[in-house]
């Protein structure tokens, strides 16, 4: 059964099992939080359902990159809206947090602050760069599959992340974007 299949009947539970993972791992890679992750992929099936259709597949039927797409939106609307929200933490006084000593919670920790460094590195580039190295070097989509993700034509893909890779070759204290994610 083919994705827009999939889309179109009451197995929406069917397209969630095969693509929450990877659209989970996408939102953390924007994110750098495993719990904003999580709540980022559901809004981002929420929206699927909704806007199912107006759903566009890859060449080879996935659905993939048009969620992703919606991912990379939903994911930097909630970058927005922690933004805003660190602001107004910022204006009260601070409450001292209580450390959690549990493993799982220290790798997560690990893993963020490395997406966190990951995203300090990437900030130079412009938005749309960013969007091109998360969904090809960070996703592992195709050009074709992440020009259906952001809706523009495969070679502006290639010339975004052509522009990236050079701008980041010129930062030598940037870290190797594979060996952290």
């Amino acid at each position: 059964m083919t994705d827009l299949d999939l889309l179109g009947r009451a197995a929406f539970g069917e397209l969630f099992r095969r693509y929450s993972r990877p659209v989970y791992n996408h939102c953390f890679r924007r994110l750098a939080s495993w719990s904003a992750a999580e709540d980022a992929t559901s809004i981002v099936f929420l929206e699927a359902w909704r806007r199912r259709e107006a759903a566009v597949t890859d060449a080879a039927g996935s659905l993939l990159p048009w969620l992703l797409g919606i991912a990379t939106n939903v994911t930097r609307n909630q970058r927005r809206a922690a933004r805003r929200y660190a602001t107004a933490l910022y204006r009260l006084p601070g409450v001292a947090a209580e450390a959690d000593h549990a493993e799982d919670v220290a790798e997560r920790l690990d893993d963020e602050r490395r997406m966190r460094h990951v995203l300090a590195a990437l900030s130079g580039l412009s938005r749309d760069e960013q969007d091109v190295v998360a969904l090809i070097v960070m996703s592992g989509l195709s050009y074709q599959q992440a020009a259906v993700a952001l809706g523009v034509p495969e070679g502006t893909v290639a010339s975004r992340l052509g522009r990236a890779k050079a701008r980041l070759r010129r930062r030598p204290d940037l870290l190797d974007l594979e060996r952290s994610t």
